[in-house]
């Protein structure tokens, strides 16, 4: 299964497909992964953005934005997109995933993250 990482007011938006450019509802909580995952939408003072925690375990998630993650606390294991390998990331790391394209991350400890969206 593939979970979109943030989520859009469809009471907002009638047609229910994702706004150019994302909009989000400010401090709306989404929980992933049966609670595994939670996030907090806001709008920084240039992009929309998440803030979230991830318990142990496994998940993907899907885009429709270009994201730039930052590990706050803890610590990811991420697969990217058209990439076999794993790569670890840690506090106070960043990593990029393109838009409408999916990501594997493996948490061996509970993690924080902060991530920004935007059009490329």
């Amino acid at each position: 299964m593939v979970i979109q990482l943030c989520r859009f007011s469809p009471a907002k938006h009638s047609t229910g497909r994702l706004p150019k450019p994302f909009i989000f509802d400010m401090l709306n909580v989404n929980n992933y992964f049966d609670g595994k995952v939670a996030s907090i939408s806001l709008q920084t003072s240039t992009l929309p953005a998440t803030v979230g925690v991830m318990d142990i375990g496994e998940y993907q998630f899907g885009t429709h934005q270009h994201e730039v993650m930052t590990i706050i606390n803890g610590e990811l294991s991420v697969k990217l997109p058209n990439n076999d390998l794993w790569q670890d990331f840690k506090s106070g790391d960043s990593f990029e995933v393109a838009a409408n394209t999916s990501f594997s991350v493996k948490v061996s400890v509970q993690t924080a993250y902060f991530c920004t969206y935007e059009d490329k």
